[in-house]
C-alpha cells in the first residue's frame, strides 16, 4: 500500500521556477529521510536533495546549490522540491525517495515513478 507520486514537472523557459511535490501514503512519513533523484537524457541518475528525518543535515548538489531549496511537511506526508532559476541542464525526470531511519525500517527504500522536468527556450 506504500504510494509515493510526484508532480508540479513541465516546460519552462531557462530563468523560470518550478516546485515539484511528493505526496506519500502506506508509511510512517516521520521516521523516513527524503531524497529527490533525477536522470537526464543520456546521463546518470544523481542525487539533487535530501532531507533527514531529524536533524538539520540537509545535502544540495554543487550543481543546484543556490538554486534548489527541499522541505518536507510531516502533517501532510509531503516533500518539495523547488526549483529556481531553472537552466536547460536541469532537464530531466525527477524522481522522490523515501529511506526508512527507525529502528524496524532502517535502509528500507521506497521510490515514486518520477515527473519530468523540461527547461528550453
Amino acid at each position: 500500500q506504500v504510494l509515493i507520486v510526484e508532480s508540479g514537472g513541465g516546460l519552462v523557459q531557462p530563468g523560470e521556477s518550478l516546485t515539484l511535490s511528493c505526496t506519500t501514503s502506506g508509511f510512517t512519513f516521520k521516521t523516513y529521510a527524503l531524497a529527490w533523484y533525477r536522470q537526464g537524457p543520456g546521463k546518470e541518475r544523481e542525487l539533487v536533495a535530501s532531507i533527514p528525518s531529524r536533524g538539520s543535515q540537509i545535502n544540495i548538489a554543487d550543481s543546484v546549490k543556490g538554486r534548489f531549496i527541499i522541505s518536507r511537511d510531516n502533517a501532510k506526508n509531503t516533500a518539495y522540491l523547488q526549483m529556481n532559476q531553472l537552466k536547460p541542464e536541469d532537464t530531466a525526470v525527477y524522481v522522490c525517495s523515501a529511506v526508512g531511519r527507525s529502528l524496524s525500517t532502517y535502509g528500507t527504500t521506497f521510490w515514486g515513478n518520477g515527473t519530468l522536468v523540461a527547461v528550453s527556450s
